[in-house]
């Protein structure tokens, strides 16, 4: 399993050029806000068409820039959870849940929704909506719609921006045990830095659009490659409160 990333692309005035590969590991795309991080995860998930450039998963080509190739998203195969996490008011859990095998080829769809609803103690949950639960459930209900398809990656757009240190730790375990359960690559996007520590097994680090530096976060934390990723190292005073 990888995803390997090459493109370029212009939006009002501000220029992306991206290039990065993973295997089949966590990795995080951490940098200030603004610097193409979650526009390069829509790259990814089709939700935005590079100007040029190249990308691919697992040895399929998803979107190439000169050969005119741009699959739809649903075609993709990833598991996407944006910013707000975009739940649908009007349906339940479970409706909600069902939603993220619309489309898909999927043998025994009512079975897989209900053992997911039990791989995220949501089982209790299932009839309710989502003003009816808390955040931290509503996180685990947009991830939980995101795996059900069992997408091929797992694309994470500051999901837990809103959530207080406790939430965003307890999270940040339900995480580490989707890679382990689900064994697919995981990219997250996010500008705090002992998240990013905490999570990933590689770092990408972004300034101005462009990747100035990949690897290990401790490689990266006790080698950076320049001045702007030492930093961007030093947005945290405590760079040791990782998860």
């Amino acid at each position: 399993m990888s995803i390997s990333v090459n493109i370029k692309k212009r939006l009002n005035g501000f220029s992306l050029d991206a290039k990065w590969s993973i295997e089949n590991e966590f990795a995080v795309l951490f940098g200030r806000s603004g610097a193409g991080k979650s526009l390069t995860l829509k790259a990814i998930a089709g939700l935005m068409k590079p100007d040029e450039g190249n990308i691919a998963s697992c040895g399929a080509v998803l979107f190439d820039g000169s050969s005119g190739v741009d699959l739809p998203p649903q075609n993709r195969r990833f598991g996407y959870v944006f910013q707000d996490l975009a739940l649908f008011p009007h349906m339940t859990v479970r409706g909600n849940i069902e939603y993220g095998l619309t489309g898909k080829d999927a043998a025994g769809p009512a079975e897989r929704v209900e053992n997911i609803l039990d791989v995220f103690g949501l089982g209790r949950l299932g009839n309710k909506r989502p003003d009816e639960i808390s955040g931290g459930q509503k996180q685990r209900v947009a991830l939980a719609r995101a795996l059900v398809g069992r997408p091929r990656a797992l694309l994470l757009d500051e999901p837990f921006s809103a959530l207080d240190a406790p939430l965003r730790a307890e999270m940040g375990r339900i995480l580490m045990e989707i890679r382990r359960e689900f064994n697919i690559p995981v990219v997250l996007v996010t500008h705090d830095l002992a998240e990013a520590c905490g999570l990933a097994g590689r770092l990408i680090i972004y300034h101005g659009g462009r990747v100035i530096q990949s690897g290990p976060p401790e490689e990266v934390i006790s080698s950076p490659a320049s001045q702007e990723v030492a930093s961007l190292l030093m947005l945290r005073e405590n760079r040791g409160a990782f998860y």
